[in-house]
C-alpha cells in the first residue's frame, strides 16, 4: 500500500503496533518533501492511542515540538507536530510511503 505524503496523518487505519516506525517513517518522508507541520488524527477514544503518539514524539529527534489541535482542527482528537527543518536524512526524496 502506498500512502501518500500530505500534512495529514490520519492513523485510524493502522494497526496500534505499525504506529512507531510508521510515525518515523512518514516524518522522514514529510521532511524529504518540503512538510515541516503535520497533523496527526489519533481519534478521541479512551486517549490510549493519543498518548502512545505523545510518548512517540517526545522521544522523535525530527519533532521540534508538538501541541494538541485546537477544537476546529480535531481538538482532543488530533495533534499538530512541528518537524526540525535541519534534521539530516539519508535516504532518497520520495512522495509515497510504502507500507
Amino acid at each position: 500500500m502506498k500512502l501518500p505524503i500530505t500534512d495529514v496523518l490520519d492513523l485510524h487505519t493502522f494497526n496500534p503496533k505499525e504506529v512507531p516506525e510508521l510515525l518515523s517513517d512518514y516524518f522522514r518522508a514529510c521532511l524529504d518533501v518540503g512538510i515541516f507541520s503535520i497533523k496527526i488524527i489519533h481519534g478521541k477514544g479512551r486517549g490510549i492511542l493519543k498518548n502512545r503518539v505523545l510518548s512517540l514524539l517526545k522521544l522523535n529527534p525530527m519533532v521540534k515540538s508538538f501541541q494538541g489541535a485546537p477544537p476546529g482542527s480535531g481538538g482532543w482528537g488530533a495533534t499538530l507536530v512541528e518537524l526540525n527543518s535541519h534534521t539530516k536524512m539519508e535516504q532518497e526524496p520520495c512522495n509515497l510511503l510504502k507500507l
